[in-house]
């Protein structure tokens, strides 16, 4: 099993959004991010990398 931990970015600060990711669903700029026990989380804004090898996601979230 893949799980990677997903930070968010808005402007130049980058925070630790959800650990344990096991799922990402992408609907235009809403993403939502479901953990390995099922704790969801919804985003607004854009996927900007994937690295598998380490396990990371890296968003570029919309500012409000």
């Amino acid at each position: 099993m893949c799980l990677a931990t997903v930070y968010g970015k808005k402007q130049e600060s980058e925070s630790v959004l959800i650990k344990n990711a096991s799922r990402i669903d992408v609907e235009g700029t809403v993403i939502r991010i479901r953990d390995i026990m099922g704790s969801e989380i919804t985003v607004e804004g854009a996927i900007s990398m994937v690295d598998l090898a380490n396990a990371v996601v890296k968003i570029n979230c919309i500012e409000d």
